[in-house]
């Protein structure tokens, strides 16, 4: 079974939940031990370690999420509905593969039961096997990564937290519709590889973009089936990370509301936090963002699949060459746009005929410039 691959939290954990107030958000989460296992069935958000960092082939480094755990489940839930369970730990395996297969398999298990897995990585290639996990569901896959870095590699590299992108990218089955880049960092990437996001017809967005407006964020996560973090765009004075020490990145509030916005929007299946140092210090921002993840998941509005379109007002802008539909919320007042496309029995945009997109794009469209991720998605459903 695939939950065999899951070791039970550690006791020290246990036994600090056990002495918590009932208000505090431990004593309200089901937890993986020696003598139990949580009834899947029963719950909505499900809490797993990978204790998976591998610089190179012959080296694992420490993970340790007991500092982690400690500072999420001492904090106070919201007015939150949802069940969580903590399912305990995926050791690191023989070789990187035998933990990409172990995550995948439980990654797949707890996505077909419709429970979102919260991964606690390790380092940031474990997204390739998050996103294998999708093999199964027989679906395209978005990709967000809020990263200072696009991880691309050689293709003969071995896979690494900076070069997993390639191997997701070339690998068989290719799944992945769409990949987009939150927060990176120009200095870190070179102009090849910001070329080869435009040649791919993938998204990016600079930090100082998101930075100056973190609105610009939430349709992106609307579109989304797995988000990945990577804690180095985080920037040190926010994150405490002094190992890797990084001047500029998110503050702690900005990266906050990117993992309320991933978890608000209905659309995402899996969540992903790596490359942290497993230090006092960066526990505290990690357990925020898995809190405010969960405060995302509490808001979620269900539209998504987008049903009766009674519910929404449509806007048709008018271009020199198209003609733009746009559909506005009445619920929410979020807005998404239309990808026309001809239905040909392979069309990989078949299951998402709207797409998520900002006021600020529709203004945009009155004034008679066509949108960037408009025009991408058209480009890639022609593929």
């Amino acid at each position: 079974m695939e939950f065999d691959f899951l070791e039970p939290v550690n006791d020290a954990i246990v036994k600090f939940v056990g002495a918590l107030s009932s208000q505090e958000l431990g004593s309200k989460v089901v937890f993986h031990t020696q003598d139990q296992f949580p009834d899947i069935e029963q719950i909505n958000i499900a809490v797993i370690g990978v204790l998976e960092d591998r610089t190179n082939i012959n080296m694992i480094n420490e993970v340790n999420l007991t500092a982690v755990r400690k500072k999420l489940y001492s904090m106070f839930p919201g007015n939150w509905d949802a069940s969580i369970a903590d399912l305990g730990d995926i050791l690191a395996g023989d070789t990187i593969e035998d933990t990409y297969y172990a995550l995948k398999k439980v990654t797949a298990s707890l996505i077909k039961r419709k429970v979102i897995p919260i991964v606690l990585g390790g380092s940031q290639d474990l997204t390739y096997a998050m996103y294998r996990a999708y093999d199964d569901l027989e679906q395209m896959v978005n990709l967000v990564a809020v990263d200072n870095r696009f991880d691309f590699g050689k293709e003969n590299e071995s896979v690494s937290a900076n070069s997993y992108l390639t191997k997701i990218i070339i690998d068989e089955p290719n799944n992945l519709f769409n990949y987009c880049n939150i927060g990176y960092q120009t200095y870190y990437n070179s102009q090849e590889e910001i070329d080869l996001i435009e040649k791919l017809f993938f998204d990016a967005y600079r930090l100082g973009e998101i930075s100056n407006k973190i609105t610009l964020a939430e349709p992106i996560f609307r579109d989304a089936d797995l988000v990945s973090i990577d804690l180095n765009s985080v920037k040190s004075s926010a994150s405490g990370n002094t190992v890797t020490f990084e001047p500029n990145g998110f503050n702690g509030k900005e990266i906050c509301a990117l993992a309320r916005y991933a978890g608000i929007s209905d659309k995402v299946s899996s969540f992903g936090v790596f490359n942290h140092n497993s230090t006092m210090a960066e526990s505290v921002i990690i357990a925020q963002i898995v809190w405010y993840f969960i405060e995302g998941f509490h808001y979620r509005s269900k539209e998504y699949p987008f049903g009766s379109r009674a519910n929404y007002l449509k806007y048709i802008v008018p271009l020199d060459e198209e003609e733009l539909i746009f559909y506005k919320s009445d619920k929410t007042d979020r807005w998404w746009i239309e990808i026309p496309y001809e239905s040909n029995g392979s069309n990989k945009l078949k299951r998402n005929t709207l797409l998520p997109c900002s006021y600020d794009e529709y203004l945009s469209a009155c004034n008679q410039e066509l949108p960037e991720r408009w025009w991408k998605a058209q480009r890639k459903n022609a593929l």
